[in-house]
């Protein structure tokens, strides 16, 4: 999920590192907050890969200032990653999240549209937060509110994001102009 953001923000444009640990956090720090010990080795791990460069600038203070710069390689990997989004990566709502947040730089509607049809696959399986054996509780059956509350807010995301699915994947979907 990181590296993904990591990607998806740099292919966008060039970003010094403070900047681009202040979107990552935007984007997932609610969830999982950002550290330097966990970002910068990402971005070391992404430029050892040859995805992106660093080029270093003098700072306005004291420290110099790193930009990081998506190559072309790295661009490449972004819409692989993309493009084959499956897994956790469907089924996590943080990680479909961030897959949903640069699925634009894939320019294939056909390609957009395939890894919104497996999101749409995986939200009409029956699912829940609590089973009897294998069937999927429902709020009703609960008489503890705060189940029924979690289980009650999780189906009325569900139902606004197969609604959104359903209207996107059919403009996708939609004839050519």
């Amino acid at each position: 999920m990181l590296e993904l953001a990591i990607l998806g923000f740099l292919y966008e444009q060039p970003l010094h590192g403070y900047e681009l640990k202040r979107r990552v956090a935007q984007l997932t720090g609610h969830v999982r907050p950002i550290a330097d010990g966990t970002l910068y080795p990402a971005i070391k791990r992404l430029e050892k890969a040859g995805w992106l460069t660093r080029q270093t600038q003098p700072g306005t203070r004291a420290a110099p200032r790193h930009t990081l710069t998506l190559t072309d390689e790295g661009r490449r990997e972004l819409r692989r990653r993309l493009r084959e989004a499956d897994g956790v990566e469907i089924s996590d709502e943080n990680h479909w999240f961030t897959v949903l947040a640069f699925l634009r730089h894939l320019d294939s509607p056909a390609e957009q549209a395939a890894v919104l049809g497996r999101r749409l696959a995986f939200l009409r399986e029956p699912s829940s937060f609590f089973y009897d054996g294998e069937r999927p509780l429902e709020a009703e059956e609960f008489d503890d509110p705060f189940r029924q509350g979690l289980l009650t807010i999780a189906r009325a995301t569900g139902v606004a994001e197969l609604a959104w699915l359903d209207a996107t994947l059919a403009r996708l979907d939609g004839p050519a102009t």
